[in-house]
C-alpha cells in the first residue's frame, strides 16, 4: 500500500507541477494594445487550448465569426468578480437588425472547458480549451481555413454576478474587434537555436507623410543584400512595428529582385508608391517573406533555408500596406519592416518558391454581380516535367493569394489522371490577411504533375467587370509555394484563357485585323462594336454560365516563367486544355458528430471535464479563485501566463482530484 500512495503522490504531484508552470505557449497574437490571445494545439489531437491576457477588470469576451460580425458569432464571456470567476459558453443570433449592440446569449451546451481565471491589479486572465468540432450548431468549427476572430472587453463587470439577459455593460467601438489568423497551420516560432549562428539583417521603412484617416498606401522600398561572401541561408522572419505602426499595418511582403537597372536606381531611395500612375512594375516577383496582421513571422524546418547568394540577387523589395486609423492617432511607416535571420551554416536544403496559377493580365476577366465566379490558373505537365528533379520536390508551405472579392482558393494536385488530395485549401478567404501557412507534412510534387490554383470570387457587390492584375481593384489567383530542394529553372507557372477562349466566352466569332481600337466583325449582329464595349455591355446575368462552362472548356495559354522572365524552352507554343481527371479528389465526410450533436456529456475517450465545484448559473460554470494582491501582480507587463501570479487555487481535474484524496486517505 505505501508503494501505491508513494506511485500515486509522485504522479499527482507531477500533473499539479505541469499545471502550475503554466502552458509553453506555441503561438500568440496582439488582437489590440491590451488584448494579448496565446494558444497551442492540445493536449488531445482534437483539442485546442487559449488564454486571455486582457488590461481589464471588468468582462472579457472572446470568440469566432463567419465573416467577422457579431451576428452568428460564437463566443464565450468571462469575467472574475469578488472572488468568483464566471465563463459562460455565448452566440449571437444570427438575425435581421443591428447585431452589434445584441447581448451574446448563452449558449444550452456549454462546451469551454474554464482551466484558469484570475485577476491582479491590472489585468484579466482565462485560460480555457474546446473541441475543434464541438458538434454544437451554435459553435464555428475551427479548422485550416481562416479563422475570423471576434473580441471585446469591458472596464465593468454584471453586478453581483448577474448573468441573465440584459446584464452585460455594452462595450465602447474601441473595446471590440476582429481579427482574421490561422490557428492551425502554423509554423513553430523558435528562434535560431545556440548552435546556429544567426546574423541579423533588418529592413526598415522611412518616415513617410501618412494618407488621410481610412485611405491606404502601398510603399515600396529596395534594399540590397548585406556584403556577403559566400551564400547563406535565411532561417526565419519576423515583423518589425515602430511606435505608431502597430495599428495601420496591414501587410508586409518582400520580394526577390532581378537586377535591372530601375531596381538599382530604386535600392539608393527611401522608396515610392507602389502603383504610381505611369510607373514600370518593378522586376520583382519571387515572394520570399510574407506577414499580415497577427502573424508571427515564420520559421523554416531545420532541413532547409532560403538561400541568400550574392552572385544571384543582390537586390530585395518590401512592400508595405497601412491604413490610417480613423482616429487622431495618425501613426506612419516609420521603424515597420522585418527583420530576416539568417546563416552561413548552410542547412540540407535550398528551399525555393514558386507561384501556381493566373497570370497577372486582362484576360482574367470575372463577371460583375455574381456569388461565385470559379477561375483556374494552371501549371502543366509538361512544365514540371522539365523543370524538377527525378526525385519531385516536397512542398512545406504556401501563400493563397488573391485580391478584394476572393473568398476561396485550392491548389489542386492531378497526376497521371488521377487527382490527390489538395495541397493546400481555404474556404474562408481573408483578403488582408495572407501570409505562409505551414502544410501539416510536406507534399511530393513529381516532375509531370498537374496543379491548378482555383479561385472562387464573389462579385456581387461590383457593377462592372473585374480584370486581372496587379492593383486591389484588379483581380488575381496566385498560390506562392515554399519548397526543397530548390531547383532553377522554374519560378512561376501561370496561365491564361486562350484569345479564342475569351472570344467565345463573350459569344465573339471575329475580329477585325488591325482595328484600333480593336473592334469586332462576326457574328454580325456584333459588327463594329469596340471589344471593350462588348466586355461592359455583354448580358452577364444571363449568360454567366455559358461564360463560365467556356473558360473552363477552353483552351488556355501556359507560362512557365524562368527566374529571367523567360518561358521554358518548347512550352512557349503550347496551347493546352484543363486536364482529363480519370479520378477526381472527393473530400471525406466524418459523422463523429451525430452522437452528441446537442449533448453537453464528455466524449468518449477523451480528455476528463475540469472540476468547477459543481456550480451553474443559467448556464455559467463557476470557479473559485483568489484575488491577487502580491506586489508582483502590479507590473504592467503582459507576460501572466503563468499560474502563480498571485495567490491561485487550483482547480484540477476528476482524475487528479480523487487520487489526491485517495493519496491523503492511505497516508
Amino acid at each position: 500500500m505505501e508503494t501505491l500512495w508513494t506511485l500515486l503522490l509522485v504522479w499527482c504531484l507531477l500533473c499539479i507541477s505541469d499545471f502550475v508552470k503554466g502552458a509553453r505557449w506555441a503561438h500568440s497574437a496582439m488582437l489590440s494594445p491590451d488584448y494579448r490571445l496565446l494558444w497551442s494545439l492540445g493536449p488531445g489531437p482534437q483539442d485546442i487550448t487559449f488564454e486571455l491576457q486582457v488590461r481589464t477588470l471588468g468582462y472579457v469576451g472572446f470568440g469566432f465569426s463567419k465573416d467577422g460580425r457579431m451576428a452568428g458569432s460564437d463566443m464565450i464571456v468571462g469575467w472574475v468578480d469578488q472572488g468568483q470567476v464566471y465563463f459562460q459558453d455565448r452566440h449571437v443570433k444570427e438575425s435581421p437588425g443591428n447585431s452589434i449592440d445584441r447581448e451574446p446569449e448563452v449558449d444550452p451546451s456549454q462546451d469551454y472547458q474554464l482551466l484558469l481565471g484570475y485577476e491582479n491589479n491590472t489585468h484579466t486572465v482565462l485560460r480555457f480549451r474546446r473541441r475543434l468540432d464541438t458538434c454544437d450548431h451554435h459553435d464555428i468549427p475551427i479548422t485550416n481555413d481562416t479563422m475570423r476572430i471576434v473580441w471585446a472587453y469591458h472596464k465593468e463587470e454584471p453586478v453581483g454576478g448577474s448573468v441573465g439577459p440584459g446584464s452585460l455593460p455594452q462595450h465602447d467601438v474601441e473595446s471590440r474587434g476582429s481579427q482574421s489568423l490561422y490557428l492551425v497551420q502554423r509554423a513553430d516560432q523558435d528562434a535560431p537555436s545556440p548552435e546556429e549562428t544567426a546574423h541579423v539583417w533588418e529592413l526598415r521603412n522611412p518616415a513617410v507623410e501618412s494618407p488621410a484617416p481610412g485611405d491606404t498606401l502601398y510603399w515600396c522600398r529596395v534594399f540590397r543584400l548585406p556584403a556577403l561572401s559566400r551564400k547563406h541561408h535565411l532561417i526565419r522572419y519576423e515583423p518589425l512595428q515602430g511606435a505608431g505602426t502597430a495599428r495601420g499595418l496591414q501587410h508586409v511582403v518582400l520580394y526577390e529582385c532581378q537586377e535591372t537597372p530601375q531596381v538599382e536606381q530604386l535600392a539608393g531611395t527611401p522608396g515610392r508608391q507602389c502603383y504610381e500612375t505611369g510607373s514600370q512594375p518593378l522586376a520583382c516577383n519571387t515572394v520570399v517573406a510574407s506577414w499580415a496582421r497577427g502573424s508571427e513571422g515564420f520559421s523554416f524546418p531545420p532541413e532547409a533555408g532560403y538561400p541568400l547568394e550574392p552572385s544571384a540577387s543582390r537586390y530585395y523589395l518590401l512592400e508595405t500596406h497601412y491604413t490610417s486609423p480613423y482616429d487622431d492617432n495618425m501613426g506612419g511607416l516609420e521603424g515597420s519592416g522585418m527583420r530576416l535571420y539568417y546563416t552561413p551554416e548552410l542547412r540540407r536544403h535550398d528551399a525555393g518558391v514558386i507561384s501556381v496559377g493566373m497570370d497577372p493580365n486582362w484576360r482574367h476577366i470575372i463577371p460583375p454581380g455574381q456569388q461565385r465566379v470559379v477561375s483556374s490558373g494552371h501549371c502543366i505537365s509538361e512544365c514540371t516535367k522539365q523543370a524538377f528533379p527525378h526525385s519531385g520536390v516536397n512542398m512545406f508551405a504556401v501563400v493563397m493569394r488573391t485580391h478584394r472579392i476572393g473568398r476561396q482558393v485550392a491548389l489542386r494536385h492531378v497526376r497521371d489522371g488521377i487527382e490527390q488530395s489538395p495541397i493546400a485549401t481555404d474556404d474562408n478567404l481573408d483578403a488582408d490577411y495572407q501570409e505562409y501557412r505551414r502544410l501539416v507534412a510536406p507534399v511530393k510534387i513529381l516532375p509531370g504533375d498537374h496543379l491548378i490554383a482555383e479561385c472562387t470570387y464573389n462579385s456581387s457587390g461590383r457593377s462592372a467587370i473585374t480584370l486581372g492584375g496587379l492593383t486591389s481593384r484588379e483581380e488575381t489567383c496566385l498560390v506562392m509555394g515554399l519548397y526543397y530542394p530548390r531547383q532553377r529553372a522554374l519560378a512561376a507557372c501561370h496561365s491564361l484563357p486562350s484569345l479564342p477562349t475569351v472570344l467565345h466566352s463573350l459569344g465573339i466569332q471575329e475580329l477585325s485585323p488591325g482595328s484600333n481600337p480593336v473592334r469586332i466583325s462576326a457574328p454580325p449582329e456584333l459588327a463594329g462594336m469596340t471589344l471593350e464595349s462588348r466586355l461592359v455591355s455583354y448580358d452577364w446575368e444571363n449568360q454567366f454560365q455559358s461564360f463560365q462552362e467556356a473558360t473552363k472548356k477552353g483552351s488556355f495559354k501556359p507560362l512557365c516563367w524562368t527566374a529571367q522572365s523567360t518561358l521554358l524552352p518548347g512550352t512557349d507554343m503550347l496551347e493546352s486544355h484543363y486536364p482529363n481527371i480519370t479520378k477526381p479528389y472527393v473530400r471525406g465526410i466524418s459523422d463523429q458528430c451525430n452522437y452528441r450533436r446537442y449533448s453537453t456529456e464528455g466524449w468518449p475517450g477523451g480528455t476528463p471535464l475540469l472540476e468547477l465545484d459543481g456550480n451553474h448559473i443559467e448556464g455559467a460554470a463557476r470557479s473559485k479563485v483568489s484575488r491577487s494582491s502580491s506586489p508582483a501582480a502590479v507590473e504592467e507587463s503582459l507576460g501572466l501566463s503563468r499560474t502563480n501570479n498571485g495567490n491561485i487555487q487550483l482547480k484540477t481535474s476528476p482524475v487528479v482530484g480523487f487520487a489526491l484524496s485517495f493519496a491523503l486517505l492511505y497516508r
